[in-house]
């Protein structure tokens, strides 16, 4: 075997080869049968990620690890750029901010069935979802989208699009200073400006569930949780904006790459130095993007609130606050171990521990929210961060429950199956585009985030604090 286990659901991939440091991996006994049958590919990945220059131990995977771009989905690595260390679009990933937004509200499960399917029918009509979905009643000047890159969720605060306390409640506060949108590339400004407001395709999702079981009383309290209250998680980042940003520089990085004697283990790790032109114009432009995806999910979270008004529920009845909105596709500099880095997360979210300041001081005390998503037919879980991730995992998380049958797959097994037909018998209403969304999204073709949520919990890099159920699930 070519790693092993150091702690409770923690191993590690000891330097080989080419690797620069040791790779670490969080994984349960379920979780390593997942990484056998796909013959270890994404661990592979993970070792390819150990080889970048300036890349600081250890080279890390979350429990929902699985094969992506270049960098492994469920990755986390931190790199120096004062010992040459480098930023990679791979390790960020194409959805650039892709990252969840859970909303909460004052109503009760008892309070929302009756009006359960009027509301799943005002969801859909209302929040544009599936393959280059657009909104056709807000749209944005090019002045005011070069704005928005800028400024992010604020921005839409400030002209109406929900309260001015929602942004306290985004991680960043929904912004992103140092975005640049003279770096985003005409295609890209193209691509996205229709699309502000929109969910996408593929796993993206809109879903109001109901808090069906509490964990930790004191966390649920802080976050202002309660059993059998009605909750809305938004899943849905960049769309073709951040596409277009990561295929901009992911062809810029491969070109350069050999003039600053980066040696590329896979072409999909196309990486430039930090402080190199081409590594500030990536961060300038990919912090553009994720002030696009935080306006992205401020957008729907308004139309929310609005659709619950248009079924009969007041603001006053609805209550729906920010929770919690935060990115899990991002790179961002930290200060860890006394030393600036620039952590990169891709499929991976922070989840910083009791008293950090960046947590917001209503819930400093019990660590920030970590929300991750399973699969739309059975949970979801609201988390919260933990000193120990501080100390082992750069304050980092897993960001749902992660992949284990492709898209292809899961079409051909749900063929002879109804899926919404099937999740409507257990009290769940779909809304989606297509049939093949739905297929591709079966539950099956996800881990239980059950299991992901045990080996965080066991490793000490999160705690459970709520589970969530699904009631409706609007689907590209």
């Amino acid at each position: 075997m070519f790693f092993e286990k150091i702690a409770p659901y923690t191993y590690r991939i000891p330097r080989q080869g080419k690797m620069r440091v040791d790779a670490v991996f969080f994984a349960s006994k379920e979780i390593l049968k997942d990484l056998e049958a796909e013959n270890y590919a994404s661990l592979q990945q993970l070792m390819n990620v150990a080889t970048l220059p300036g890349i600081v131990e250890p080279a890390l995977a979350m429990p929902d690890i699985h094969w992506g771009y270049g960098f492994p989905i469920g990755g986390v690595a931190a790199f120096d750029p004062e010992e040459g260390g480098v930023v990679s679009p791979g390790g960020v990933g194409f959805d650039i901010n892709c990252g969840v937004r859970l909303l909460a509200s004052h109503l009760t499960l008892e309070d929302l069935l009756p009006r359960q399917k009027e509301l799943a029918d005002a969801l859909y009509r209302l929040v544009p979802s599936g393959v280059g979905s657009e909104r056709r009643d807000v749209r944005f000047s090019k002045r005011e989208l070069k704005e928005i890159l800028k400024e992010g969720a604020g921005w839409l605060v400030k002209r109406g699009y929900g309260y001015p306390e929602d942004v306290r409640f985004i991680e960043s506060q929904g912004r992103l200073p140092w975005a640049n949108p003279d770096k985003v590339s005409e295609r890209a400004f193209e691509r996205g400006a229709p699309q502000i407001g929109t969910l996408g395709s593929g796993n993206h999702f809109l879903e109001v569930q109901y808090v069906d079981e509490v964990y930790d009383e004191e966390a649920a309290l802080a976050f202002g949780l309660f059993k059998g209250q009605v909750t809305v998680l938004i899943h849905t980042g960049s769309r073709g904006l951040g596409h277009q940003v990561c295929q901009d520089y992911v062809e810029r990085f491969l070109k350069v790459a050999p003039r600053y004697g980066i040696e590329l283990v896979d072409k999909q790790l196309a990486a430039a130095p930090i402080k190199s032109p081409e590594g500030q114009d990536y961060l300038q432009a990919m912090a553009a993007a994720a002030n696009f995806a935080f306006a992205n999910r401020q957008l729907i979270a308004h139309f929310v609130r609005e659709a619950f008004e248009k079924v009969g529920f007041t603001p006053r009845d609805h209550g729906l606050r920010v929770l919690y909105d935060l990115a899990h596709n991002n790179a961002k500099f930290e200060e860890h171990r006394g030393r600036r880095v620039l952590v990169h997360r891709k499929g991976a979210t922070r989840a910083f521990g009791p008293g950090h300041p960046e947590v917001p001081e209503e819930y400093r005390r019990v660590g920030q929210p970590v929300l991750v998503p399973g699969d739309m037919g059975r949970y979801s879980y609201v988390l919260a961060g933990t000193e120990k991730a501080m100390e082992v995992s750069f304050g980092s998380s897993c960001h749902g429950a992660g992949r284990k049958m492709s898209r292809h797959q899961a079409k051909k097994v749900a063929r002879e199956r109804n899926l919404v037909k099937e999740l409507a018998e257990r009290g769940i209403l779909v809304r989606a585009a297509t049939r093949a969304t739905v297929d591709e999204e079966m539950p099956e073709a996800y881990k239980d985030v059950s299991l992901v949520v045990e080996a965080v919990e066991g490793a000490g890099i999160g705690k459970k604090v709520a589970r969530l159920r699904p009631l409706i699930v609007v689907k590209g």
